[in-house]
Formats: C-alpha cells, sequence, structure tokens
C-alpha cells in the first residue's frame, strides 16, 4: 500500500504535471523503476488498456497485468484474454467475485443488474478490486479524459486514500488521460494488437454483456453502458476518496 513517506503531495503534483507532455513508455518505466511489482495495470481490455501493455512489453517492463472478470463477460471479452496473453507473451491475473452469479441471484434475487445495478457493480468489480488494491502501492488504469465529462479531469497521477485507519492510500496512475481514441486505434491497427471485434460492431467501451449496447454516431463512448439509469460508471473509478 502506498504511503506518504513514499513520495509527498507536491512531489506528485509536479510529477502529473511533468508527465503531460512525457512519453508513455517514459512514464511507465518511472512506475516500474520506482514500485516494481508494486504497480500493475488494470485492464478490461479497452483500447487503452491495450497501448498501455503493448508499451510496457515492448519496453521490457514486465509490470503484472490484471482484469476483473464479473462472469457477466461478452463472450468475445473472455476469448480476447488468451488472445492476448498469447500475444504479449504474459499472463493477465483474473480477479473474480466472492460469488457466482447464480448465489448472487440466489441472495439478492435474479438479474440485479436491471434492478440495482450499483449493487451489482459493487458486488462483482468493486469488491474484488479493493482486495487487490491492497496488495499494490500504484493502480495503472487506461482512463483517458476524452471518454466521457465524467473523465474529463482525470490526471495522470492521482492519491487516494484507501484506508483513513491506517492512513493508506493508493497511487492511481493514468498515463494514457491525454491519447485521444483516433491515436489509441491507430496504434492499435498498426501494431496488429488483438482488440475487441465487438469494437467493430459499435460496441465503443464494453463492460458486461447485460448492461452494454453499441453507441449512435456522436454519443460519447460510455454512453451504451447501463441503458434507463442514472449511471456511468461501475464504481471502481468513484468509490474511493480522492486526497490529491
Amino acid at each position: 500500500m502506498f504511503q506518504l513517506t513514499d513520495l509527498s503531495p507536491d512531489e506528485i503534483r509536479a510529477l502529473s504535471a511533468n508527465f503531460e507532455s512525457r512519453p508513455l513508455v517514459e512514464i511507465l518505466t518511472w512506475a516500474w523503476e520506482r514500485f516494481g511489482t508494486k504497480a500493475a495495470i488494470g485492464t478490461s481490455f479497452q483500447g487503452a488498456g491495450l497501448v498501455m501493455i503493448d508499451h510496457a512489453v515492448r519496453a521490457g517492463l514486465p509490470i503484472p497485468v490484471f482484469t476483473l472478470d464479473t462472469q457477466l463477460l461478452f463472450p468475445e471479452t473472455v476469448a480476447l484474454q488468451k488472445r492476448l496473453e498469447d500475444f504479449f507473451g504474459i499472463e493477465i491475473e483474473s480477479l473474480f467475485p466472492e460469488q457466482t452469479v447464480e448465489e448472487q441471484a440466489a441472495e439478492y434475487g435474479p438479474e440485479l443488474w436491471n434492478k440495482a445495478p450499483d449493487v451489482c457493480c459493487t458486488l462483482r468489480k468493486v469488491a474484488p478490486l479493493q482486495k487487490k488494491l491492497e496488495t499494490l502501492s500504484v493502480w495503472m488504469t487506461g482512463l483517458r479524459r476524452q471518454q466521457s465529462d465524467v473523465r474529463e479531469k482525470t490526471g495522470i497521477l492521482e492519491l487516494y486514500h484507501f484506508d483513513v485507519l491506517r492512513d493508506y492510500y493508493i497511487l492511481k496512475m493514468n498515463p494514457m488521460a491525454t491519447w485521444s481514441r483516433e491515436a489509441i486505434w491507430s496504434h492499435i491497427k498498426e501494431r496488429g494488437i488483438p482488440y475487441n471485434p465487438l469494437q467493430d460492431r459499435g460496441y465503443r467501451s464494453i463492460g458486461c454483456q447485460p448492461c452494454t449496447r453499441p453507441t449512435a454516431e456522436g454519443d460519447n463512448e460510455r454512453a451504451g453502458r447501463w441503458t434507463g439509469f442514472d449511471k456511468s460508471e461501475c464504481g471502481i473509478h468513484t468509490f474511493l476518496g480522492k486526497s490529491i
């Protein structure tokens, strides 16, 4: 877990500002050299995550990679994990909820995502992530400012309070924050990186199968998530209290 003895708030602010104009590989190298395996990439196999992993692998940085498997993913997403492991020559750790979908239905009723999507996301995504973050100092994500209004102020380095009682933090690194969707997909196509075929069918942000639909031209990238609900985030990027 990250503590303020690792980096001061002023140092974090200065680094974040400096990283705004630095190459992606330089940011990833800094994280690896400073924190080693206490820094890890969390990805749901969206485009930004694939580009970040590609840069790390090509630079010889063995940064651990993990993903949240809610057991409600599209078959295409599940199959993509193996394709990416083969392409990059790495192992991607899968994090699972404590309950199976059937066990959740027995306790909360069937199709919880249709009745209380926030609760479903907490059980199947936030809780497994919390356990993983307890083992890390730096959580690296593919968040980009262009994705939605909620994300437009995303910093490259952000500090979050993880455990108030023990004064523990997590340093969240968003090295893709400044990247455009166009730059992401240009790199993916140029490098021949495997990607989710649903992207070619209008799914620009891909989550759990029951809560994801294709988007129309002109919609923001996350408009296809949780249709019918006043909800644009699953909770993994909003459950922590931001310090910086």
